[in-house]
């Protein structure tokens, strides 16, 4: 089982590298293994958005807190339930993030 979880990693790892070279062949800003991540762990939007130049905001660091992700989850939800757009995202905390 160690040995599938490390050839697995190791796969993610030189992938991860392959896209770097794609990307800057390509002309892209971003990508790569930091990109992998932001895609992996905090979902699809905030792994684009990254290569789109953006950083990964506070509220999306969070959700890799075991308990405090579901206050926050909670959070985020009742935020989509009130209508709050990217746009009143990126007037509040700027747009680095948004």
């Amino acid at each position: 089982m160690k040995k599938v979880i490390v050839g697995m990693l190791i796969a993610a790892f030189v992938l991860a590298g392959l896209g770097t070279v794609q990307a800057a062949e390509k002309g892209a800003g971003r990508g790569g293994l930091m990109g992998f991540i932001a895609g992996c762990c905090f979902g699809i939007r905030a792994g684009s958005a990254y290569n789109d130049g953006k950083e990964i905001h506070w509220r999306e660091w969070v959700r890799l807190v075991p308990v405090v992700s579901i206050v926050v989850a909670i959070w985020d939800g009742i935020d989509g339930a009130n209508g709050v757009t990217s746009k009143d995202y990126a007037k509040q905390y700027g747009e680095t993030y948004y």
